[in-house]
């Protein structure tokens, strides 16, 4: 009796132990993706080196290196990230328009879409990744956990968008992957950035005119 009492109680010990280690690596991997999301956001992802994140995440790069094995996978996990905010905050929007009878439009939640990756980048939380980079591109699209949260979010943005075009509200002569792509790229749109750099304007402003500019167009009304 004695023994099996202390056999189970060596089992409970060693996975109440493994239960930590595993809390510890994950709150490591949080604080890295932090990091690199902050340095993707202000510097880019060329200009982000691995000892900047190890350096503002607080840990040694040999550390670093045990949970992230390139620069590349660093990206892929802050992505990860931000399609995660992403599908939520979508996700959020379908929950408010199932309590409001489909009384609330499709045209009204893409731009709220839309304002909120421009909002995220305005407050620095949108990682900047390069246009044109084989070997990042490569990594990501054979990021299984990237891939699948990017087509669930472009499904359920083409389910508005769908809708939007059957309602006339969007024009239906446009490819719906133009209109998807159009969306995607406000996340990181330049002109944001620059208008911010202004100084002149308050992100209500920018936000207000650069969504009016996407959806309304640029011709006078």
């Amino acid at each position: 009796m004695g023994i099996a009492f202390d056999l189970k109680r060596l089992q409970w010990r060693m996975t109440a132990r493994a239960s930590i280690r595993q809390q510890l690596q994950r709150v490591r991997e949080e604080a890295i993706v932090v990091a690199v999301n902050r340095l993707l956001a202000t510097k880019g992802y060329d200009a982000m080196t691995v000892d900047e994140v190890a350096a503002e995440a607080g840990m040694a790069k040999a550390s670093l290196y045990k949970l992230f094995t390139s620069k590349e996978e660093l990206a892929g996990a802050a992505m990860v990230a931000v399609l995660d905010r992403a599908l939520a905050f979508v996700d959020g929007l379908r929950e408010q328009a199932a309590r409001a009878e489909g009384k609330v439009d499709a045209l009204d939640q893409l731009k709220a879409v839309a304002r909120w990756a421009m909002q995220s980048q305005l407050e620095g939380d949108m990682p900047s990744l390069p246009a044109q980079n084989s070997s990042l591109s490569a990594s990501l699209q054979a990021n299984d956990d990237y891939m699948d949260r990017l087509i669930a979010l472009s499904n359920k943005l083409g389910t508005w968008i769908a809708d939007a075009q059957a309602r006339g509200k969007l024009n239906p002569a446009l490819p719906a992957e133009l209109l998807l792509y159009t969306l995607f790229a406000r996340a990181c749109d330049p002109v944001v950035g620059m208008l911010k750099a202004s100084g002149q304007y308050t992100h209500g402003q920018i936000l207000d005119w650069v969504n009016s500019a996407t959806f309304d167009g640029l011709s006078a009304r």
